[in-house]
């Protein structure tokens, strides 16, 4: 395969994990080669045949148990929940590029390069969590970030939005306390890896940003209005709750005037 839209369909309509890294590769050192391109007359298949591992098993995000970071076993199942968020984050990249044609080019170049980094972050977890005698798919995930993608099927700013702009943002919010507590305790493995993810993760939420700007500047859209719609229209609950990371977010392309809005208890 040399097309970009021929590896997205391998990767979103497999449920073969080995494979889908392979092709996350292949497609990223084809890009480095100059040997990629953009033209593609398959039809753009529905979201809802794209096929997952029969493992993890899905729950709803509410029927997820809870653990903590205090034992072993709660330290394996956390890194577990995060090579799943990595997992389908491989799915969310591989899936802007597949399903929303007429883009420039840097727009598939950049979420390819974002597909082989998180395809990078899987693995490390991976090997990090066999470490802990534990395997992807050994404890169940939630399927919240998919539900974000099959919402915003048909709506490129709405997918911009809610997931490098609200979910992905989530955890420049959440990982440097994280990265505290492993830090506290000597884990160095453990903040090596959180840092390594965190630090590439802005670079994504930036790209979001970025698109995000660049299409509302072709509809003629103001982006601060339009990113309040978007979120009030997608996220239960009318926006996410703080306390939010505002200088990580200003670096990866939010306002100070969205981050007061969503720093407002006020919807």
């Amino acid at each position: 395969m040399k097309n970009v839209f021929d590896f997205a369909a391998a990767c979103l309509h497999s449920d073969n994990i080995a494979e889908k890294l392979v092709h996350t590769h292949e497609a990223s050192q084809a890009l480095a080669k100059g040997e990629l391109t953009l033209l593609s007359e398959l039809p753009v298949l529905p979201i809802a045949q794209v096929k997952f591992p029969q493992r993890p098993v899905l729950l709803s995000p509410r029927d997820m148990p809870k653990r903590r970071l205090g034992s072993p076993e709660g330290i394996a199942a956390f890194f577990h929940a995060i090579a799943h968020v990595e997992f389908m984050a491989i799915y969310l990249a591989w899936d802007i590029i597949y399903r929303f044609r007429g883009m420039p080019e840097a727009f598939y170049t950049d979420w390819l390069r974002v597909a082989d980094e998180e395809a990078q972050h899987f693995e490390l977890i991976c090997t990090h969590l066999q470490k802990m005698g534990l395997n992807y798919g050994d404890l169940p995930a939630h399927s919240g970030l998919w539900d974000h993608a099959k919402d915003t099927a048909d709506d490129l700013l709405g997918r911009l939005a809610m997931v490098p702009r609200c979910m992905e943002a989530r955890g420049l919010d959440v990982t440097p306390a994280i990265i505290a507590k492993f830090k506290h305790v000597g884990d160095e493995a453990s903040v090596a890896l959180l840092t390594r993810i965190l630090t590439d993760e802005v670079g994504h939420v930036e790209r979001g940003s970025y698109w995000f700007k660049f299409v509302c500047g072709q509809h003629g859209l103001e982006p601060e209005a339009s990113y309040r719609l978007l979120i009030k229209k997608y996220y239960q609950g009318g926006k996410p709750k703080g306390p939010f990371n505002r200088e990580m977010r200003i670096i990866a392309g939010f306002s100070n005037a969205e981050l007061d809005w969503l720093e407002n208890t006020i919807t």
